[in-house]
């Protein structure tokens, strides 16, 4: 793709282009692309295929790549150049008459490559190194199987994913919006996705408290010295906002829950008797993200994290972290969730705490994996500074995964804030502290919900359960009767009208309401219902308390419809 562009724009720049999932792409310092010239870069690339031009790959010593790059004017290749430790320098020749720094391996002519089933997809800007004071380039996206049934079936895959997009849906079924008077990356949630979240928190909440947890609330902001405790000021600043100034005394808008949780315990004496010590907390945090880095519910600049802490004895790590485990699948299946992709990553190069504590920690997680029957991947080295951690990614309905739950031993903030308990032979001693987080935040875990349902929530998270329709305004006083019944036993139920019913019916599928409830003259004597189910279709005819009672079934069971 990078030769065709350069045929096409000899006067580009090229800087890098590595794969991705499903694809590539690759960045150029040039003018403003349109959708016209990627059709016609496109074209050029099939010229290129059908000349089976060779790929010949040579190894070069540093000085004489750096040679041939200046000789092109290719200021990016050789900053990339710079970057390459390894030597002998590798280049790969497409025939010859271009070429670019390159590992490989590659095919052994452009004619090995179907180039029906290769397709330019979109382009966009990007900066040069990710960093807003560079060069903005130009990147263009593409994507390359081996057959065209792969390809095809990969459009299909982006098609539906489009289809599902939460921006569009939020939108289309007036869930939440991001208002740019606001400001960027700042969440406004409507009263139907305000509903959702509502319905969420409480069974987030009813769950932990069964659990064993004790829920907290704390303040958005504290003063900038309780950050300077924690490490976050040293080592997470450019991930926070400017302080503010309060009466000659500095304040942060918190970037995390964790110190004020760990206020909440130090407020008093621990004895070995009181553990664990099961904190959480559904708290709003704030962090700084470059406005290009938005995406919808996915990047957002201020949400509100399902946080908790488990402050606990070194032998009750196992158990707590089990525990954990228990509580995510717990959550996660109530939304169909199933299948996991799962990471335990092991103690870094720098890290605190000493060997054996490590030790016991990393063993206590992976036992615990064990006794769950969970497979799992070691990624050794990969964990925090403070303490290994598990990771886990939630598969949708299209199959992909999203990050969502972690589980962290920590050793670090135990440390900076001085917290202790005291042990059975009244000697002070220091607590071991987990964090964790099931849903990670809410936005964007309200984001994956609408994609994986398509918009299509089921019964028991349905903004409007039912709708109430009348056949004409003569049945009106009912409805509305009907409504105020069914939301006195905590039923989401509206009435609409004006319309004619079948149009009054396409609305509320559009809507995705779940239920239906038609209202004529027999259904007024009668004191009756007829159900129609979105998914169902006609259910009968029924009197309200059985609707009533169907319904909270459905609810109780977590069920998709009656």
């Amino acid at each position: 793709m990078a030769m065709a562009v350069q045929r096409l724009f000899p006067n580009s720049k090229a800087t890098i282009g590595p794969w991705i999932d499903n694809g590539f792409y690759y960045d150029f310092d040039m003018e403003p692309l349109t959708d016209k010239d990627l059709k016609k870069i496109k074209k050029e690339m099939d010229r290129i295929i059908r000349k089976n031009l060779p790929l010949v790959r040579e190894e070069v010593s540093r000085e004489e790549a750096q040679k041939r790059i200046q000789a092109l004017n290719e200021p990016y290749k050789l900053e990339i150049l710079e970057g390459i430790k390894e030597e002998p320098i590798t280049i790969y020749h497409i025939g010859e008459e271009w070429w670019d720094l390159c590992a490989g391996p590659h095919v052994e002519s452009t004619g090995k490559i179907n180039r029906r089933a290769v397709e330019l997809e979109s382009v966009a800007g990007a900066y040069w190194r990710g960093d807003e004071n560079n060069q903005m380039l130009q990147r263009i996206y593409g994507t390359a199987w081996e057959t065209e049934d792969q390809l095809k079936a990969y459009i299909h895959f982006k098609e539906e994913a489009k289809r599902r997009d939460h921006r569009r849906l939020g939108q289309d079924l007036d869930l939440f919006s991001i208002q740019e008077d606001a400001g960027g990356g700042l969440v406004f949630w409507h009263p139907k996705g305000a509903i959702i979240r509502h319905v969420l928190e409480d069974s987030w909440k009813q769950i932990h408290l069964q659990h064993g947890y004790d829920l907290l609330y704390t303040p958005h902001v504290a003063k900038a010295e309780l950050w300077k405790v924690s490490g976050h000021i040293d080592f997470y600043k450019e991930n926070m906002y400017d302080q503010m100034d309060v009466e000659d005394e500095l304040y942060q808008l918190r970037p995390m829950n964790c110190p004020y949780h760990i206020l909440v315990y130090k407020r008093k004496l621990h004895s070995y008797r009181d553990f664990p010590i099961r904190v959480a907390e559904l708290g709003t945090v704030y962090r700084y993200e470059l406005s290009g880095s938005l995406h919808g519910l996915f990047r957002v600049r201020g949400f509100t994290q399902d946080d908790a802490h488990i402050f606990c004895l070194e032998d009750q790590i196992k158990d707590e972290i089990r525990g954990v485990l228990d509580l995510t699948e717990q959550i996660l299946g109530q939304f169909g969730f199933r299948y996991y992709e799962i990471n335990l990553s092991t103690r870094p190069e720098k890290s605190v705490g000493g060997d054996d504590i490590w030790e016991k920690a990393t063993l206590a997680l992976k036992d615990a994996l064990e006794d769950k029957g969970w497979v799992y991947k070691v990624d050794e080295g990969g964990g925090a500074f403070y303490g290994p951690k598990i990771d886990l990614k939630i598969e949708d309905a299209l199959g992909r995964k999203w990050q969502c739950s972690t589980v962290q031993v920590d050793f670090n903030l135990p440390e900076r804030f001085d917290i202790t308990y005291v042990d059975s032979n009244t000697e002070k001693k220091r607590p071991i502290m987990i964090h964790r987080a099931i849903l990670g935040s809410l936005e964007r875990f309200f984001g994956v919900l609408i994609e994986h349902y398509a918009g299509d929530f089921p019964l028991w998270l349905a903004p409007t359960q039912a709708r109430i329709l009348p056949v004409t305004d003569n049945e009106l006083p009912y409805c509305n009767e009907v409504a105020s019944e069914l939301r006195s036993r905590g039923i989401r139920a509206e009435v609409c009208h004006g319309e004619r019913l079948p149009k009054l019916i396409r609305n509320a599928e559009m809507q995705k309401v779940p239920l239906m409830a038609v209202v004529g003259p027999k259904e007024v004597q009668a004191r009756s219902l007829t159900i129609r189910s979105r998914h169902s279709g006609e259910i009968g005819t029924m009197p309200v308390d059985e609707f009533v009672s169907r319904i909270q079934l459905a609810v109780m069971n977590k069920s998709s419809s009656l």
